[in-house]
């Protein structure tokens, strides 16, 4: 017997349920400002040179001819600095690693904001975990210009261990990362400009997106302000009135957070060198006839060795027999309706028990036979 209290829970549970889902839209809204860039506010990529210290003798050789002059000089260089003569040809040292840092700042870091930095080994070191960068000057390539410093203990994403003659690792170890480990000390901050238009970058072309922002700024403002000029770029006249930055800046965040339905593209994306499918759901497969077969093809040497008769002149005789083998298993057939998704073909191919390079030559097969409505990306 169910008891009452227990009717009323799943009355109560599923009456929740349905709201939700009534509360759910019918189509993802995509904010403006993940859509587009301001023109002439571009992100500066920073790059440095500097030694990571600390590491449990997973650094860069020293000595030998193999090892990493420029580290060496490197150190002696800083020691230099401290007040501290030190001879390279006696340095000694697996706990320093010389390294590539790099880091992005955008037209809105202010001096004194931090930036995460990425850190990446430059010589033969096994690993950088546990290791600490020491204060690096990042410059703006173009100029020279120190835009920022980092500083700070590494993140790595691996592990490794070593003894001598053997060593094993998982993940990668000779590149990290600096959450917050770099600090602003010099930008131009993007101010912008009441006698010009705002112009918008889209970051991925398309006509549907650039019509639909204009769309909505014309719609939200009830005034014909926005403009496409081609797929990629939309040009915004300021509203009469607005001349102060204060307002520019205003009206450019209202802007950036307006929202539309992105148009997004029917792309799949495939890796042959792993074996990894990506595809997104709006891909859709015309009507088609897929089979696929495995051909097994084996191959063997049998060694043999032929004795003569007892008390006779013969020689023993030795040899390989060569044999091969060729077998075919029953294609499996499957016929896919018209407007068949990705997602369906996905579960029906998991179904039937196919690997991911199965999967992969199925995917381009469809694709030469022109039913495959999106685009493919073969890495």
């Amino acid at each position: 017997m169910i008891k009452s209290s227990n009717i009323t829970s799943s009355v109560l549970l599923l009456s929740v349920l349905l709201l939700i889902v009534a509360l759910q839209p019918a189509q993802a809204q995509t904010r403006v400002g993940d859509l587009v860039s301001v023109e002439n506010a571009n992100d500066i990529e920073l790059i440095g040179y500097g030694l990571v210290t600390g590491l449990d003798r997973t650094g860069d050789r020293t000595v030998s001819r193999r090892g990493s002059a420029f580290t060496v000089q490197s150190i002696a260089n800083m020691l230099t600095n401290f007040g501290i003569d030190v001879d390279p040809d006696m340095m000694r040292t697996r706990n320093v690693a010389a390294v590539m840092v790099t880091a992005t700042i955008n037209p809105y870091n202010a001096p004194g904001s931090e930036v995460d930095v990425t850190v990446s080994s430059l010589g033969d070191a096994s690993s950088l975990t546990g290791g600490v960068l020491l204060q690096t000057p990042l410059m703006d390539p173009d100029n020279q210009e120190v835009m920022a410093k980092a500083q700070g203990s590494l993140v790595t994403g691996g592990v490794t261990a070593e003894v001598p003659g053997a060593r094993v690792g998982r993940g990668q170890s000779l590149a990290g990362t600096i959450p917050g480990g770099g600090n602003v000390v010099d930008n131009e901050i993007f101010e912008p400009d009441g006698s010009e238009p705002l112009r918008l970058i889209m970051k991925k072309p398309n006509h549907q997106n650039s019509q639909r922002i204009v769309d909505e700024i014309n719609g939200s403002f009830e005034e014909d302000l926005a403009r496409v000029i081609n797929a990629g770029l939309v040009e915004i006249e300021w509203p009469d009135g607005f001349d102060d930055v204060g307002d520019l800046n205003f009206f450019k965040s209202e802007i950036m957070e307006l929202e539309i339905t992105a148009d997004t593209p029917a792309r799949i994306v495939i890796n042959e060198r792993t074996g990894t499918v990506v595809a997104g759901g709006n891909s859709v497969i015309n009507e088609v006839l897929v089979a696929h077969g495995a051909v097994q093809i084996q191959t063997q040497v049998t060694p043999f060795v032929s004795q003569p008769p007892p008390l006779t002149d013969g020689e023993t005789v030795t040899g390989e027999i060569p044999e091969a083998g060729l077998g075919e298993q029953r294609a499996q057939t499957m016929l896919l309706e018209p407007e068949t998704t990705v997602s369906d073909l996905a579960s029906t191919l998991n179904t039937l028990g196919f690997t991911s390079r199965d999967i992969i030559s199925i995917f381009q097969a469809i694709d030469r036979a022109g039913a495959l409505q999106g685009e493919l990306i073969i890495m």
